[in-house]
């Protein structure tokens, strides 16, 4: 029953997660892997990818707002910070 119980921890950060994610990718890489922990790793894994991309998504809102709460349409930003070529 543990193995549920570390399965949905959170981690303590995008970072931390994705550390966390590339561990276990190298775990299972190894071939090394005990047969009785995979399918824990592999949940581990998936409930850290799905908690990244939810992160990422409230990110993405965040932003979102933000900009559109400072007036800016999506192409401003573009023109303002346009290098101006010499003709």
């Amino acid at each position: 029953m543990a193995a549920k119980k570390t399965a949905n921890v959170d981690p303590t950060g995008y970072a931390d997660a994705m550390r966390e994610v590339e561990t276990i990718l190298s775990e299972l890489d190894s071939n090394n892997i005990d047969v009785d922990v995979l399918a824990s790793k592999v949940e581990r894994a998936s409930f850290l990818i799905n908690w990244c991309n939810e992160r990422i998504a409230a990110a993405q809102m965040t932003v979102d707002t933000l900009v559109a709460e400072l007036g800016f349409e999506d192409d401003t930003l573009d023109d303002e910070f346009e290098i101006e070529e010499d003709e």
